[in-house]
């Protein structure tokens, strides 16, 4: 039987340029595109298949959403209503044949494939190639596969290292233990970085920078511990001073701030070329969205007052107000009763029959559809980023540019590895200030004096309410090791005809807990979760994998 893996590496290499060619694919060389035999003849040829590479970054595994969107709802903090493989993984109920893992493992190595095809060939190209230019495209193509395998070993712990393009009787190989293919990344990422610029014209927005190679590799050693060269990579970013923070925190999931100096590395998009699935999965039932995939009401309560005191400790909070005097990323990260959503009153208490469409002028009433529609929001609530009126003629397409890298992101992560390291300076309350400070948000400074345990909480905290829906939450948790402790039992939504009667408790990783609240039995409980400890912290390895190579081994007790 031919080898799965051997089978996506080997057909990844030899496709890839063929797509991308607009080429009758059963015309013969030279009469249409290069045949593998004879690709790389020219400079373009070489761009061309870096280009492929960085489309596979562009994986969509759900609703055409691109896959950071996703993930967070998978998560202590997000739920993904449709029935699928996808809706497994949040509950706990995943096996090895799971087709939503099985699609990120299988995107990945056609990724890799793509990129050891290009590594093992580019050689002919050097010739007639600019020598800037053919070590650029070199170190691009490495950063990509970096960049996946960083993925993958976050995602599924040991799997195959696999660096040049392998025939089916090469494929029957073991996996490489985590560890020595992060040492491989950083390595990777290392070299990439020489060779890439610090930025590009407008012509070639989207490819790695060298701030991208070093921002990566700090995200890589974070989730594998290594905490030195998390902080050494991260502040390689920060000295470079290539990017900042921006002063208008809902903009940057716009169109109007698509193009921000905080953003270090993004999705882009063009009609008719390529897009995403549009804003439709996270849209309002009233906005003609399918409200499937929403915030937790454990989100909504981690967020702090804007003394900066959790809601169970400060004076600010008001059971009958919740969402007043909170930190401002809450209502710019989640729609929340009461606001405007899509040019709508959003309202989900049940009783709210009636809304204002503020689509009409002078506004109208209209049914209320997040109120009275079976399928309206599970939790009550909507995620915010990335939804944009821009988009309302089409919301199943969007050419919104999607973040895959923020300067805020290196700054926490800077300051979370120099807490580890118990190597508390001032630079690490300036990273976390320099995030909560920006105009817009303007939450208190954390003053200095803190312990490494109080910091770390601080910092954990900072990460969910900065970060939270673009695809952090899942690395976060299993890093920290809290997801047995998120990831199991009811996962909440709001109450549906009224709101808590007390501020739950919120413990030291910004966790809510409901069991003093008075009125608790009225909260929704959207589903009910498993998580095995000795399980769950990986993704299961796709049962072909295991069933066609016998030295690839599965992960403990799928």
């Amino acid at each position: 039987m031919r080898k799965k893996l051997a089978y996506i590496l080997t057909t990844a290499c030899t496709v890839f340029f063929l797509n991308a060619c607009d080429k009758h694919y059963l015309d013969k060389q030279p009469l249409s595109g290069p045949s593998d035999q004879s690709f790389f003849a020219t400079q373009d040829e070489l761009l061309l298949a870096v280009n492929g590479c960085y489309k596979m970054m562009n994986y969509q595994p759900a609703d055409g959403l691109p896959d950071n969107i996703v993930l967070d709802n998978l998560t202590d903090i997000g739920f993904e209503r449709n029935t699928s493989d996808m809706q497994k993984l949040g509950e706990g109920n995943q096996d090895a044949t799971n087709s939503f893992s099985q699609g990120f493992w299988k995107n990945a190595y056609q990724a890799i494939g793509r990129c050891n095809f290009i590594l093992d060939n580019a050689e002919k190209a050097r010739a007639v190639t600019t020598p800037a230019l053919y070590a650029r495209s070199v170190a691009e193509t490495r950063f990509v596969r970096a960049f996946f395998y960083q993925y993958l070993i976050a995602l599924f712990g040991d799997v195959p290292l696999v660096t040049t393009v392998l025939t089916a009787e090469e494929a029957q190989i073991p996996r490489t233990d985590k560890n020595k293919v992060l040492d491989f990344v950083l390595s990777e990422l290392d070299s990439a970085a020489m060779n890439l610029p610090a930025s590009y014209g407008a012509s070639d927005q989207g490819r790695a920078t060298n701030g991208a190679a070093m921002a990566i590799k700090a995200r890589a050693a974070l989730n594998g511990g290594r905490w030195d060269v998390a902080a050494q990579a991260a502040k390689s970013v920060m000295d470079g001073a290539q990017y900042k923070v921006d002063k208008d925190f809902p903009t940057l999931f716009s169109y109007a701030g698509q193009n921000s100096a905080e953003i270090i590395l993004a999705l882009q998009y063009q009609l008719p070329v390529i897009n995403w699935g549009g804003p439709y999965p996270l849209l309002s039932r009233n906005a003609a969205g399918a409200a499937n995939k929403v915030p937790s009401q454990s989100l909504v309560d981690a967020y702090e007052c804007t003394d900066g005191l959790t809601i169970d400790q400060s004076p600010l909070y008001d059971p009958q107000h919740p969402y007043a005097n909170r930190d401002p990323r809450l209502g710019y990260t989640i729609a929340l009763p009461g606001s405007v959503y899509y040019n709508y009153q959003f309202e989900t208490n049940k009783d709210s029959l009636k809304c204002w469409n503020y689509n009409t002028t002078p506004a109208t009433r209209i049914d209320n559809q997040d109120a009275i529609n079976a399928y309206a929001s599970f939790t009550g609530y909507c995620w915010r980023k990335y939804v944009d009126l821009q988009d309302k003629a089409n919301n199943h397409q969007s050419t919104l540019h999607i973040a895959l890298i923020r300067y805020p992101e290196v700054l926490l992560t800077y300051a979370e590895a120099k807490i580890e390291l118990n190597l508390i300076d001032a630079s690490v309350y300036d990273a976390i200030n320099a995030v909560r400070l920006r105009p817009g948000v303007s939450m208190p400074a954390i003053p200095m004096g803190k312990t490494q345990s109080e910091l770390r909480s601080i910092v954990r905290k900072e990460r969910l309410y900065e970060l939270a829906m673009e695809g952090f939450r899942l690395f976060d948790i299993r890093r920290w090791r809290i997801a047995e402790q998120v990831m199991k039992g009811p996962f909440y939504g709001r109450i549906p005809k009224g709101l808590l009667a007390a501020a739950p408790v919120i413990d030291t990783n910004g966790i809510a807990h409901y069991d003093q609240v008075p009125n608790k039995a009225d909260m929704r409980v959207v589903e009910v979760r498993n998580f095995n400890p000795q399980r769950d912290y990986l993704w299961p390895i796709p049962y072909i994998e295991t069933q066609t190579d016998p030295n690839m081994g599965q992960n403990p007790l799928y």
